[in-house]
């Protein structure tokens, strides 16, 4: 996992080409003015997933991790907690291949707190819990990258 902010790209360059696409695309698009839903970038390659949501309490929500994309969280609107950890740790379930979706259970080994401008790159390996209210519930905005593997 990668946790930064979009302003200090320069310090990241050692992430996949992929990663500065979704990144590129972000600084030629306004992203806030998006609707929410999926958008295709290059097909099933590269494409955003705009979402809004209500954060809450961690006991409400599930760990996952991907097999066949990237994950890369770039928050746009509010601030959202992500509990973290590596899957090696987690109690794993059936791989569900057509939502490219590996839920599993488990406790955080870490965490991140998401405003504006931050984002978290998730590879097959990191487990992560969305959507935890940071101190207290609030509406978010953000745009999910998936970035085919």
């Amino acid at each position: 996992m990668i946790f930064g902010n979009i302003r200090n790209l320069k310090d990241y360059l050692c992430m996949e080409d992929g990663v500065f696409e979704c990144f590129n695309y972000a600084k030629r698009n306004d992203l806030c003015a998006c609707e929410n839903g999926s958008h295709e970038i290059d097909g099933k390659r590269l494409f955003v997933n705009i979402v809004e949501y209500e954060t809450t309490d961690a006991s409400k929500r599930f760990w996952e991790a991907h097999r066949a994309y990237l994950d890369v969280h770039l928050m746009l609107e509010g601030r959202e907690q992500i509990d973290l950890n590596f899957i090696q740790n987690m109690s794993v379930k059936e791989y569900v291949p057509k939502d490219d979706f590996l839920p599993m259970e488990g406790a955080k080994n870490g965490s991140v707190i998401l405003g504006p401008g931050d984002f978290l790159v998730c590879y097959p390996s990191d487990a992560h819990r969305t959507a935890v209210a940071a101190e207290k519930p609030e509406r978010i905005r953000k745009a999910i990258f998936k970035v085919q593997i």
